[in-house]
């Protein structure tokens, strides 16, 4: 009976054609020549594993064999294992992602869901994702903009080995498949009691700021909450009011799109300043509409803090840019990303993972906050 076509009898047989360097592979245009043209060059066709065949002289199947990591490979000879190896590195050759998934049954990618790809806190979540993912082997693929139809496809195409949804909007939570291997980010703990997640002490934040404002002696305070759904808006609003309450200040609320950014946060902001009886001190639900209530501030002749006190919440770079520094809630974007994508790697090793304290938050006291006049 012949062999399988898939994997020869003989693996050290040459393949049909001479050993040579392929002659269609392309040669780099002259770049420049081509700009001065107005035109970019196309980039050069990848080498396959019949370019490294022919170079090393060998059978196509004798080079995925080498680069199967199977032990079928043991099948070639070392010499033939070396001069495929070699003809590869000449050219560049990579082994596909692709062959690789077929044969581990993993992609080695996950994918990192946030509301707003553009919102500098989930930079900071990225970039601790990113860190701790490379510490197991797994590559980061971050998207926004999703659904639960998004998500439920991306847990039932293969393309990602597992999923960290981060700040969910409750109509982005869909029902995933049991089978996806999934850790909830920054969200409420009842959403999915089956899988991992490690939440935020955003109430502890917001009390905290608060009683700051209040121990400076202002007993008005104007707020700027999220009109978003999410459930880290949720606590960070029910925190709010409960400590308002218990200190018995006077409140002035407005919500803010925090996806339309600066230029929202501005134009609310003035509305709350224009307002007769305007608060001497506001909390805003993050650090971009912290600064969009400087902005509104400069226009309407506001001096910060000496005229009004503002505090913002997530401590992303900008916040300690703006002029006077602005004081805000530390969240540990980058603590949260690595906690989940350490999480994730522990279910996706067939591990169980153990519950994750709510991580602290912290007020970082800078120059945008002064006792009330």
């Amino acid at each position: 009976m012949p062999a399988p076509a898939d994997i020869p009898s003989n693996p050290d047989r040459p393949a049909d054609r001479p050993a040579e360097r392929p002659a269609d592979r392309p040669v780099p245009a002259d770049s420049a020549a081509d700009n001065a043209a107005g035109t970019w060059p196309a980039p050069a066709r990848r080498p396959t594993g019949r370019d490294v065949a022919r170079l090393a002289g060998v059978s196509q199947a004798t080079v995925s064999l080498v680069f199967s990591g199977s032990e079928a490979g043991s099948r070639v000879s070392d010499a033939t294992r070396a001069r495929v190896r070699e003809a590869a590195r000449s050219l560049d050759y990579r082994p596909q992602a692709a062959g690789r998934q077929l044969r581990l049954g993993r992609s080695g990618m996950i994918l990192l869901a946030v509301p707003n790809i553009l919102g500098p806190f989930f930079g900071r979540v990225l970039e601790g994702v990113h860190e701790e993912a490379g510490r197991h082997g797994l590559a980061v693929v971050v998207s926004s903009g999703w659904g639960s139809a998004t998500l439920a496809e991306a847990a039932t195409t293969s393309r990602f080995d597992g999923l960290l949804i981060c700040s969910p909007d409750d109509s982005q939570l869909g029902e995933l498949p049991a089978d996806t291997p999934a850790v909830f980010l920054d969200a409420d703990p009842g959403t999915d009691r089956a899988r991992p997640t490690i939440e935020l002490d955003v109430a502890g934040g917001m009390r905290a700021a608060v009683e700051h404002l209040a121990g400076l002696g202002h007993r008005r305070i104007g707020r700027l909450r999220s009109t978003h759904s999410a459930y880290t808006f949720r606590v960070r609003q029910a925190a709010f009011e409960r400590a308002v309450a218990e200190l018995g200040l006077d409140v002035v609320e407005l919500g803010v799109s925090l996806n339309e950014g600066q230029p929202a946060a501005r134009s609310v902001a003035r509305r709350l300043l224009e307002q007769p009886d305007a608060p001497r001190a506001v909390i805003c639900d993050d650090d971009v509409v912290a600064s969009g209530v400087y902005q509104a501030a400069a226009e309407l002749g506001v001096r910060v803090p000496d005229e009004l006190s503002v505090v913002g919440m997530d401590n992303v770079p900008v916040a300690a840019l703006l002029a006077p520094p602005l004081t805000t809630v530390d969240l540990p974007g980058e603590e949260l990303g690595r906690a989940g994508a350490a999480a994730l790697a522990g279910l996706l090793r067939g591990e169980r993972v153990a519950p994750v304290s709510p991580l602290a938050t912290s007020l970082v006291l800078r120059s945008s906050t002064a006792p009330a006049g």
